[in-house]
C-alpha cells in the first residue's frame, strides 16, 4: 500500500457512544472460513481478519480480499457505515431470520484458541432440525441489552482525578512531579543487575566479558547501531550489526524473513531506509530514557509497571536489534525458560521456508510502521494521535483462598449484549477487552503465529514489550494492560494475514495520559481431548481464570467472545456460561460477540433469558454444570446438549419445542 492510499485511512472515526472507533474488527460473514480464526483464541478482532472478529464487511470477500489484500477504500467505508445511526442490536435482526447450523472448522497449526468450534468435536446445536431451521421458541426472547448502555472507561472518568502515585508493587518509570507539570521525563534511580529485574543491555557487567581489554558488549552494540544511523546500509548490514554482539548465535540465527522483506515488501512503502536509522538512534537512547530498574512481573506477585510510550519504543527498538542479554536461550532450565522471547531474532529467520518468510515479513511491515510513527517528528502529525502518553502493565494474582467459592455464590447473571456481528475492539471500545492469550504473553507474535493474540499485538505493538518482563501466567493470574495505542489496521489471519494500513488513534486519554483502552490477557485450558473439559476441576479452573481477569476496577462492561473454542477445543456454549458466571460475581455486564455465528448468538441469548427470568443464581448453575459433568461421563457416547440439560434441571418445559 502506498502512502498516498494509506493517507485515506488517517483520521479519527467516532463511535456512536462517544468513544473512538477501534478499527480492529477481524470479522466477516460466518460462512467465509478463509477470513476466520479457526482456533477459539479470538476475542479481539481486527479489521477484516475474523481471527476473532465480528462482521465488519457484510459482503462476501473477493478472491483478493480472501488473500488478505483488502482495499483501503472498502475498509474506510465499512468503518463509516458502522458509525451511522444509533447502535442497533444485530441479534434482534437475526431472530427474524432462519438460523443456520454453525459450520465446523479444522484447527490450523497456528491457531491456539479460536472463535469457531473445531472439526474434531462437532457441537450439538440443541434441537436444530435437519433442515437447518431455527428451533421453535420456548421463551419469547426480548431484545438483547443495548450496547450503548454498557459502561465504558469514559463513564468512570470523573471518578479518577488522581494523578499517578507510587505504591507498593507499582513501579513508575517517569518522574511524577514533572508529570504533574505536564512534562514526561524518566525517574532517576539506580540500576541493578539481578534475577528480579530486567537485565538491560547497557548494564551488562564487565565481569561477564570474555576477555579483559576487549570492548564492552554495550560498546560493541553502540558502535554497530551508530553505523546504521549514519551510513547507507543494506539488509546485510543490519544482519552484520546484530551479529556483531550476538556472535555465539552465528550458527543458529538466520535472516531469511528479513531479506524477504527487503526484496518483496520494502518497495510497497519504501520506509526502511528512513526508519532504520531512527530506530537505531532510539535503541541507543535507552540509557537516557530508562534510569531506574524495571522489575520482572513474577508469578504469584501483584505488581505493576507504568512507563511512557517513548520508553516502550526504545525498549522495542532494542528488541528489534536483539540487544537484550541472556534472553536468547529459553530451553528448560535456562534463566529465562519461564519467559517469552523478546529479541526479534526468531521473527527474522524462517530456515528457508518461503511461506513463513512471507508472513513474517508482513508482520515486520506492521512493526516498522509502528516505529515510523513513534519516530515521526513532523509538525504536521495529529497531536491527538502522538504517542506521548503512558501505559500500565499489571500482573494480577488472586490467591486460592480469595477466589470465589462457586457453590455458595448467590449472584444472578448480569446484563448481556450478544451479537453475531461486531467485534471486541470496535464495538467494545472502552470496555475491558479480553485477549484469549497464551500462557506466554504474546504467543507466537515473534515467530510465525498469526491468529488472534498475535494480530492484536501487531495492531498495538506496544503490547510486545510485556514479553520483556512478564513471566508465564499461572492458573490464578492475568495480565492487564491499560492505555496501549493502536497503530495498524490488518486483514486476514494466519496465511491470509496482511497489513492493510495505518490507524490514526485518537482515543481519549485518562488522567495518567493513558488511552481509554484496557486489555486483559487470560489463557484458556488447551483440551487435547475435548471431553476433558466436562469435569468439575476444569470448569472451576476456567471460572477462576475468568474471574481473575474480570475482577478489579473500574467496573466497565466486558467485551469478549468464544474463549478457547477452536484448536483448544472448548465448547462455546459452556465457555459462554463460564464467562457469564465469572462476570456476575465480578459485578460486570458483558458484550459477547459470536463472530458471525448467528445460531450460537441465539442459543446463548435464549439461555441467558431463561436463567435470568428464573433468577438462577451462580451457585445453582455451578451445581448444574457439575451434574452435567457426571451425565457426560456416564453418557459420553450420546450426552444431552448442555443447554437442554440445564433447561430440564431448572424445570423449563421442552414440550413446546
Amino acid at each position: 500500500m502506498s502512502h498516498h492510499n494509506s493517507d485515506q485511512m488517517r483520521g479519527c472515526l467516532t463511535h456512536t457512544n462517544g468513544n473512538t472507533v477501534d478499527h480492529s474488527s477481524r470479522g466477516e460473514p460466518r460462512n467465509q472460513r478463509s477470513q476466520t480464526d479457526p482456533a477459539g483464541k479470538g476475542a479481539t478482532s481486527q479489521t477484516t481478519s475474523s481471527d476473532t472478529g465480528g462482521t465488519m464487511n457484510k459482503k462476501p470477500p473477493t478472491s483478493s480480499e480472501t488473500k488478505g489484500e483488502v482495499k483501503v477504500e472498502k475498509m474506510v467505508a465499512s468503518f463509516e457505515n458502522a458509525q451511522k445511526g444509533d447502535k442497533k442490536s444485530t441479534s434482534d435482526e437475526h431472530r427474524d431470520r432462519k438460523a443456520q447450523n454453525p459450520p465446523s472448522y479444522s484447527a490450523s497449526e497456528n491457531c491456539r484458541a479460536s472463535n469457531r468450534p473445531s472439526q474434531s468435536e462437532p457441537m450439538d446445536t440443541s434441537h436444530a432440525s435437519s433442515s437447518a431451521t431455527r428451533p421453535k421458541r420456548v421463551i419469547e426472547l426480548g431484545p438483547t441489552y443495548p450496547i450503548k448502555k454498557l459502561k465504558t472507561m469514559e463513564n468512570f472518568n470523573t471518578d479518577s482525578h488522581e494523578r499517578p502515585t507510587p505504591m507498593n508493587g507499582h513501579t513508575i518509570l517517569i518522574d511524577i512531579p514533572y508529570f504533574q507539570r505536564g512534562v514526561i521525563v524518566p525517574y532517576e534511580g539506580k540500576h541493578v543487575w539481578d534475577s528480579n529485574h530486567v537485565k538491560l543491555p547497557h548494564m551488562y557487567p564487565a565481569s561477564h566479558q570474555r576477555s579483559r581489554g576487549s570492548p564492552s558488549r554495550w560498546d560493541t552494540t553502540h558502535e554497530a547501531l551508530n553505523r546504521l544511523t549514519k551510513e547507507r546500509f543494506s539488509i546485510g548490514d543490519i544482519e552484520s550489526a546484530i551479529m556483531s554482539y550476538n556472535s555465539s548465535n552465528k550458527d543458529k540465527w538466520t535472516f531469511d524473513a528479513l531479506y524477504y522483506y527487503g526484496r518483496n515488501i520494502h518497495t510497497m512503502d519504501n520506509i526502511l531506509h528512513m526508519v532504520i536509522p531512527k530506530m537505531a538512534k532510539l535503541a541507543l537512547d535507552l540509557p537516557d530514557l530508562i534510569k531506574r530498574p524495571i522489575p520482572l512481573l513474577r508469578q504469584q506477585q501483584n505488581q505493576a509497571i507504568t512507563m511512557s510510550q517513548q520508553q516502550i519504543s526504545s525498549l522495542l527498538a532494542n528488541a528489534f536489534f536483539c540487544t537484550f542479554p541472556h534472553r536468547n536461550d529459553t530451553s528448560p532450565g535456562s534463566e529465562y525458560a519461564n519467559y517469552p522471547t523478546i529479541n526479534f531474532s526468531s521473527l527474522f529467520g524462517s530456515r528457508n521456508d518461503s511461506a513463513k518468510s512471507a508472513l513474517q515479513a508482513k508482520k515486520m511491515r506492521a512493526i516498522l510502521h509502528y516505529f515510523d510513527t513513534v519516530t515521526n517528528e513532523s509538525p504536521h502529525q495529529d497531536s491527538a494521535s502522538k504517542p506521548d502518553g503512558l501505559v500500565t502493565f499489571e500482573r494480577i494474582c488472586i490467591p486460592s483462598q480469595y477466589l470465589p467459592n462457586w457453590k455458595n455464590r448467590k449472584e444472578t447473571l448480569k446484563n448481556l449484549h450478544i451479537s453475531s456481528e461486531g467485534s471486541i475492539e470496535k464495538e467494545g471500545t472502552g470496555m475491558l477487552q479480553v485477549d484469549f492469550a497464551s500462557k506466554y504473553i504474546g504467543g507466537g507474535v515473534l515467530k510465525s503465529g498469526l491468529v488472534q493474540e498475535e494480530i492484536l499485538f501487531l495492531m498495538s505493538p506496544e503490547l510486545i514489550v510485556a514479553r520483556l518482563f512478564t513471566e508465564k501466567l499461572a492458573d490464578n493470574e492475568c495480565l492487564k494492560i491499560t492505555g496501549p495505542q493502536m497503530y495498524n489496521i490488518t486483514s486476514g489471519y494466519s496465511s491470509t494475514f496482511s497489513w492493510a494500513g495505518p490507524y490514526n488513534d485518537c482515543t481519549k486519554r485518562d488522567m495518567w495520559k493513558r488511552r481509554y483502552r484496557q486489555i486483559v490477557a487470560i489463557d484458556a485450558l488447551d483440551f487435547k481431548n475435548p471431553k476433558e473439559q466436562y469435569t468439575k476441576e476444569n470448569i472451576t479452573r476456567e471460572l477462576n481464570k475468568a474471574y481473575v481477569g474480570f475482577s478489579g476496577q473500574p467496573k466497565t462492561a466486558i467485551a469478549t467472545g468464544n474463549w478457547g473454542c477452536g484448536a483448544f477445543k472448548g465448547d462455546p456454549k459452556l465457555k459462554a456460561l463460564i464467562q457469564l458466571m465469572a462476570a456476575a460475581v465480578a459485578d460486570r455486564d458483558m458484550a459477547f460477540f459470536t463472530f458471525g455465528n448467528e445460531h450460537l448468538a441465539f442459543e446463548v441469548q435464549r439461555m441467558h433469558d431463561i436463567l435470568s427470568k428464573k433468577s438462577v443464581t451462580v451457585d445453582k448453575l455451578y451445581k448444574i454444570l457439575n451434574d452435567y459433568c457426571g451425565h457426560y461421563t456416564r453418557e459420553h457416547h450420546s450426552p444431552k446438549d448442555l443447554y437442554r440439560f440445564i433447561r430440564e434441571k431448572i424445570g423449563h418445559p421442552e414440550s413446546s419445542l
